[in-house]
């Protein structure tokens, strides 16, 4: 595979710059940063918390932070400080890399894929996309899962709108689903 960093640099920010007609180069849409979540949902085992922390790294190949619940919610069983999931946060190198996993290898590994849709990228430019089984990843083998779980890949961007956003996306290979009615 292609560095997608150096790809980004060469081919997709000048093609950018030159489509909304930029003037400089730090104009250009570029990823910040991207975060993977996941939360506990009912099941509040100290064991299920180890799996979501052993999958997280496995997937990223940085160490996740336990989020905590910032408030009592008596409807939902939590009370303060209670850990409630689980996030990482890459940059630079790793996030380059995570990216081209992503669309390289994870999104073809999706059960029934039909490309994503284009409401992924919101009004801001920001890519989230939820995955129901965290075993698209390559990382995961299907047969050592003792039990599934989704997680949330958002990824924020410098874009200032939708359009930008989608072009971005586009340009670094996401496969969108095409609109045929």
């Amino acid at each position: 595979m292609a560095n997608l960093k150096k790809t980004y640099t060469e081919k997709i920010a000048p093609a950018l710059k030159e489509q909304f007609g930029l003037k400089h180069a730090l104009q250009v849409p570029q990823i910040i940063k991207v975060t993977i979540n996941t939360g506990l949902n009912t099941k509040r085992d100290p064991k299920f918390m180890e799996v979501l922390l052993d999958s997280l790294t496995r997937i990223s190949g940085q160490k996740p932070v336990q989020t905590k619940a910032r408030k009592s919610e008596a409807g939902f069983k939590i009370r303060e400080g209670m850990p409630v999931g689980a996030m990482v946060t890459l940059r630079g190198t790793r996030m380059w890399d995570f990216i081209e996993k992503l669309v390289a290898v994870t999104f073809p590994r999706i059960r029934d894929f039909r490309g994503i849709p284009e409401s992924a990228v919101d009004g801001h430019g920001n890519f989230n996309y939820g995955f129901r089984e965290h075993t698209a990843f390559p990382e995961i083998n299907a047969n050592e899962v003792e039990s599934l779980h989704g997680l949330q890949v958002v990824i924020t961007t410098t874009a200032k709108s939708h359009k930008e956003g989608l072009a971005l996306f586009k340009a670094l290979g996401f496969p969108f689903k095409t609109n045929t009615k």
